[in-house]
């Protein structure tokens, strides 16, 4: 097809293939709006200007425009954001956090470096996507722990799986897809090991730009929770030993009571007697008062795991039957289930508060509201006494904990003693669940790496066991559900399909071998790979692989060189998806984790491409003799 034979549906698509970069890199709209416009483009014209087919059948119809939002793999991928969830939600990843968090010799980046490591390498031989799935709760947690933001190790999580498995045969299924359009081409399937060595040095390459370059190039990028919570606020909070207690006999030891790592021990009242730090030597009795400062993520783990320590029996039992309340979302209505979720909350209190001078004791808010005060902050000086002596002053923040109900009810009334910090609710995390949303999570990587089920039904089997089993609930599911990856994935998947209805693709392939200097094999191959690299981009690596492949090979064949190096070069190409969120799954896993937008992936996507293309070209000069 030339120039001039290229049909008006073509020309049309590759116009809307052009806006919608322009759109995406410019972000002046928002990206669900940008893939909406989009799609409904293609379906309008479709409609108006049906391509039929041999058969007579519109190529561009409504149902093969929108076969995108059916597609396993979007659907895999919001069961996969369902089920990091309930990971988090459950905190079932707490013990392999802790190994690497408080690991003292491996500190946090080295241990995320490690992940890296891990990653790459065994992509070489599992499949990517599960691995990704199985390392995004655990750097999450970490960079949350060390106070690093999720937007700088996201991205590298990603990038790193893809360079790892372009490095074998099994590696990535465009790596399979090529050698099985080698085999369909007539010439012999490529060997397990056949590109280790050029992929090696291609994925050192780009793990030194992982590391040293790309967390220069990523925002940091935080979530509006992250940005109010800060990474140092504390609050004040009362521990009372109870008779029951895992604290009872436990000695001071390296600075910190082996059981309350994370908490900062102010005081300890024992039968009328103060003891102050430092406390080498001391022991915890039964009775003893300890005044604490911690931050909210500390304290929301302590009344996780031992709701003792924080609340007095009474209290327990009323955040343990809001907690029944929601395992019987079955019989009740679905707000009303909501309504009892578990969570943290920050109240402030203004100026002109009725509660200035009284303490926390006097205010009862248990009676008044219906939630327990957990801890106070306050900025002007160091609390050191009793929570329920305390009294408050303006400007106070207090820690609570409640219904979420009665929470909202809260911020909805014409409240003017208390403020609901706007963003500052966070929902508790359910550890009791956490072997539950384990063994569900780690049953569902299995089943789906060892090939017994698809990873689509692998993942929305694991969804919906994971809200079954109650690790989260319906309104928390819909809510992981990232609507931008929706919106965005529909939208490129019916692009691609309409650019290869209408011939887009092979025309962009044919110009290929139109341009001058066609004869240089070195300069064909570069121009090859970059081409290859760009659509990858923008299609799909898979449709690259079957599309490129017969014509890489073709260009060999008529250069007079091995046609096998041109079809490794089309598996190196393709797995260079790097510039778009849409270029491979495992992007689109950490886009709604890491808050990216569709620019990010461009401005350090397209730099790690244009690295590896002149890391490629050096490669097919100097390795294959080019």
């Amino acid at each position: 097809m030339s120039i001039m034979d290229a049909n008006f549906h073509m020309w049309f698509v590759l116009i809307v293939t052009a806006v919608a970069v322009y759109l995406f890199a410019r972000e002046k709209l928002p990206l669900e709006a940008t893939s909406v416009i989009i799609l409904t483009s293609l379906l309008l014209f479709g409609q108006l200007f049906p391509l039929p087919d041999a058969n007579g059948r519109n190529q561009l119809d409504a149902a093969d425009l929108l076969s995108g939002f059916a597609n396993p793999a979007l659907l895999a991928v919001l069961a996969l954001l369902v089920m990091g969830q309930a990971i988090i939600r459950t905190d079932a990843l707490r013990v392999l956090v802790n190994f690497f968090v408080n690991n003292k010799r491996m500190p946090a980046r080295l241990a995320i470096f490690c992940i890296l490591i891990f990653v790459m390498v065994f992509s070489a031989f599992l499949n990517n996507t599960p691995l990704v799935i199985l390392t995004i709760p655990i750097i999450q947690a970490i960079g949350i722990s060390a106070g690093i933001a999720e937007s700088k190790i996201m991205m590298p999580l990603s990038f790193a799986a893809i360079l790892g498995g372009m490095t074998t045969l099994v590696g990535s299924s465009t790596n399979l897809l090529v050698s099985s359009t080698m085999v369909e081409l007539g010439y012999e399937p490529l060997a397990f090991f056949d590109f280790l060595i050029p992929g090696m040095m291609l994925a050192a390459v780009g793990l030194v730009y992982l590391v040293v370059v790309l967390p220069f190039l990523v925002p940091d990028r935080r979530s509006l929770k992250q940005k109010l919570e800060g990474g140092e606020k504390e609050f004040v909070a009362e521990l009372d030993v109870t008779a029951e207690s895992v604290l009872i006999g436990m000695e001071f030891s390296e600075g910190i009571f082996p059981a309350l790592p994370d908490v900062d021990v102010r005081l300890i009242q024992r039968r009328g007697h103060l003891i102050l730090p430092p406390f080498e030597g001391y022991q915890i009795e039964e009775g003893d008062i300890m005044i604490v400062a911690a931050t909210k993520n500390s304290l929301a783990g302590l009344l996780s795991k031992f709701p003792g320590f924080l609340l007095s029996d009474e209290e327990a039992k009323i955040m343990e039957d809001s907690e029944d309340d929601e395992d019987k979302e079955g019989t009740q209505d679905l707000e009303d289930t909501v309504s009892e979720t578990r969570i943290l909350a920050e109240l402030m209190i203004p100026p002109a508060s009725r509660f200035v001078e009284m303490t926390i004791d006097q205010v009862d808010f248990k009676r008044q509201f219906g939630i327990i005060v957990l801890g106070i902050q306050r900025r002007a000086r160091v609390v050191r006494r009793s929570m329920g002596r305390i009294r408050l002053e303006p400007g106070d923040v207090l820690l609570v904990a409640g219904a979420q109900g009665t929470v909202n009810s809260m911020r909805g009334q014409e409240q003017t003693d208390v403020t609901v910090l706007s963003g500052s609710k966070t929902e508790l995390p359910i550890p009791k669940k956490a072997p539950v949303a384990a063994v569900i999570f780690f049953c569902t990587i299995l089943l789906a790496s060892a090939g017994v089920l698809s990873i689509a039904v692998a993942a929305i089997s694991g969804a919906v066991l994971l809200v079954a089993t109650g690790c989260l609930n319906i309104r928390q599911a819909t809510r992981a559900i990232d609507r931008k990856i929706l919106f965005l994935v529909g939208a490129m998947l019916a692009l691609g399909t309409a650019m290869q209805a209408t011939g887009g693709t092979q025309f962009i392939a044919d110009l290929m071998l139109r341009v001058p200097f066609a004869d240089d094999p070195l300069y064909m191959i570069a121009l090859l790979f970059i081409i290859v690299a760009i659509c990858t981009n923008i299609l799909s690596n898979n449709a690259c692989a079957i599309l490129f492949t017969p014509i890489a090979m073709n260009m060999g064949i008529n250069m007079g060189v091995d046609p096998i190096i041109f079809a490794i070069a089309v598996i190196f190409a393709a797995n260079c998806s790097f510039a778009s969120p849409i270029g491979y799954q495992t992007n689109l896993l950490v886009m709604g984790p890491g808050h990216y937008r569709f620019r990010d992936f461009m401005n350090a996507g397209i730099p790690l491409v244009l690295i590896i293309w002149i890391a490629y070209i050096a490669i097919a000069k100097f390795y294959y003799g080019l």
